[in-house]
């Protein structure tokens, strides 16, 4: 297995970026071959100071092997992705890869 963790945080002056991040995510990214497991979603509030509570979007995705994951990163619907729906309503992101 291949782990992906996107954390974005969203531009604030940007009314609406949030919900458009996830829906050009669900519009472009679910569909790519190779996506085994697909969950985005809104940050989640928590009591505990040990959790993040800065960023307002997670992705996660899951893959068979990296390679499918580096397929992944240059599929056209994933480029459109970054154009589209990251590049005008994040203002930042890190990522975690696992396997």
């Amino acid at each position: 297995m291949f782990s992906h963790v996107v954390i974005f945080w969203t531009k604030p002056e940007i009314p609406g970026a949030t919900d458009a991040l996830i829906a050009g995510a669900e519009q472009y990214l679910r569909p790519i071959p190779g996506v085994r497991s697909f969950h985005i979603g809104r940050m989640a509030k928590s009591h505990r100071d040990v959790v993040d509570q800065t960023y307002q979007v997670a992705l996660y995705l899951q893959f068979e092997n990296k390679q499918q994951q580096d397929d992944y990163q240059v599929h056209p619907l994933h480029l459109e992705f970054v154009e589209k729906a990251f590049k005008p309503n994040c203002a930042r992101v890190v990522i975690y890869d696992f396997e």
